[in-house]
C-alpha cells in the first residue's frame, strides 16, 4: 500500500484550521488514533467497521476532509482546509463520492460505476475519496470491485463503510487497512446526550433503549414515547392469559405503539431535508435530495426493527426480575428457560419476518401457551 500520488504526509490532528475533525467521534479512542495516523500517512483504502451508530460514517467524513484539505493545508490556507473539512462534512465536497446502495444490496452496476468513478482526476484536491456505505450487503458485487480497490489511480483513496466483515466482503477486506468500531457504552452515549443539554434520567433512558447507537439515541431523547412505550412491553406478562383474545389485543397496542414512535425521527428527517436543501442552495451545488430521502427510508426500517429489539430486551428484562423473584422464593416455573428460547428466536426473526403481527403473536402465545 502506498500513500496516493499528491499527498504529502502531513499532521493527522489537522491543527492548521484550530480545530480537531475528530471531536464529534465519540467513544472509539482505538479508532480515532488509526485515523489519525491515516491523515498524516494514507494509503489507497481503508474499511471502517462495526454496528450502526457507533460513528463510522462521521469519522469516515472527518478522514476525508483532511486528506482532501492537504494541498491547503500544505500552503497554510487555514480558510481552505476550514472549506474543506466543512464540504465534507456535509458530504457535499466536489472530490467526495457517496456511495448509496440503491436496493437491498450492492449491484453488479452500481459496482461498475464505482470501478468508473475510482478512475477519474479529482477536480480540484490532490485526491478523490470514494466512500461506500453498508457494504455488507456488497454480495455478488464484490469481484467487480476487487481490482479497483486493490490497485486504484494514486489520487484515490476509498473509505468503506460495512456493519461486519461477510463471506463476500472478506477479499476485499484483505486489500484495506481494516479499523473497527465498537457498539457506543450506553453511559458514553447518555454523557454525550447530557452534553448536549438533553436531561440525564431522559438521557439515560434513551442510551439504554438505543443498544449503543448514538444517532438512534437522540431520537429517542426527544420522544416523549419513550417511556410509555417501555412500560407497555413491561405490562405484557402480567396481562398475558393464554387465550388468543388478549393476544391479538396485546399486538395491537404493542404495533400502535411502535408506529406513533416515528413522529421524532420524521420530525429530525424533515429538518435534515431542509438544511440539505439550503446548503445546496448556498453553495449552488446539484440535488441530492432523493439519495438523502433514499438514506432516510433504510433508516425508517432499521429505526423500526430498533424498536422491535428494544420491546424484546425490555420483556427479556422483566421476565429476568420474574423469574429472580421465583428463584428467591424456591418456586421457579418449569417453562422459563423456554421464555427465554422464546424470545432470542424472535429477536433473530426480526429482519427475516416482515410480518410484525405474526412475529408478535407467535411469541405471545409462546410466552403464555393457551389454556
Amino acid at each position: 500500500m502506498t500513500a496516493p500520488g499528491g499527498i504529502a504526509p502531513g499532521p493527522a490532528s489537522g491543527s492548521a484550521s484550530g480545530t480537531d475533525p475528530f471531536d464529534d467521534v465519540i467513544g472509539q479512542a482505538e479508532a480515532v488514533e488509526q485515523l489519525r495516523a491515516a491523515a498524516g500517512r494514507p494509503v489507497h483504502a481503508y474499511l471502517l467497521v462495526g454496528p450502526p451508530g457507533a460513528g463510522k460514517r462521521r469519522a469516515a467524513l472527518a478522514l476525508a476532509g483532511e486528506l482532501l484539505a492537504e494541498t491547503a493545508r500544505r500552503a497554510g490556507d487555514t480558510d481552505g482546509v476550514g472549506r474543506h473539512r466543512r464540504l465534507a462534512r456535509a458530504e457535499a465536497h466536489p472530490d467526495l463520492t457517496v456511495v448509496e446502495r440503491e436496493g437491498p444490496f450492492i449491484t453488479r452496476e452500481q459496482a461498475r460505476g464505482i470501478v468508473a468513478q475510482s478512475v477519474r482526476s479529482p477536480a480540484e484536491a490532490a485526491c478523490q475519496v470514494l466512500l461506500l456505505t453498508e457494504f455488507h450487503l456488497v454480495v455478488d458485487a464484490a469481484p467487480v470491485l476487487l481490482k479497483a480497490i486493490e490497485e486504484p489511480p494514486p489520487s484515490t483513496v476509498f473509505l468503506i463503510l460495512a456493519d461486519e466483515i461477510t463471506p463476500e466482503l472478506i477479499t476485499i477486506a484483505s486489500r484495506c487497512v481494516v479499523i473497527r468500531f465498537r457498539a457506543l457504552d450506553p453511559a458514553i452515549v447518555a454523557a454525550e446526550l447530557v452534553d448536549e443539554g438533553v436531561d440525564a434520567t431522559v438521557a439515560d433512558a434513551a442510551a439504554r433503549a438505543a443498544g449503543g447507537d448514538l444517532r438512534r439515541a437522540r431520537i429517542l431523547a426527544a420522544d416523549p414515547g419513550l417511556g410509555p412505550r417501555a412500560a407497555l412491553w413491561a405490562s405484557v406478562p402480567a396481562r398475558l392469559d393464554g387465550t388468543g383474545a388478549t393476544v391479538a389485543t396485546l399486538v395491537a397496542a404493542l404495533l400502535a405503539a411502535l408506529d406513533e414512535a416515528f413522529a421524532p425521527i420524521d420530525d429530525r428527517h424533515r429538518a435534515e431535508l431542509a438544511e440539505l436543501a439550503e446548503r445546496e442552495e448556498r453553495f449552488g451545488l446539484r440535488s441530492t435530495a432523493k439519495a438523502l430521502e433514499e438514506r432516510q427510508r433504510r433508516e425508517r426500517r432499521r429505526f423500526r426493527s430498533g424498536e422491535l429489539r428494544f420491546g424484546l430486551a425490555v420483556l427479556a428484562r422483566t421476565y429476568r426480575e420474574r423469574l429472580a423473584d421465583q428463584v428467591r422464593a424456591g418456586s421457579v416455573g418449569a417453562g422459563s428457560v423456554g421464555v427465554f428460547d422464546a424470545l432470542q428466536v424472535a429477536s433473530e426473526s426480526i429482519e427475516r419476518n416482515g410480518n410484525e403481527r405474526l412475529l408478535l403473536e407467535r411469541l405471545l402465545l409462546r410466552l403464555h401457551p393457551p389454556t
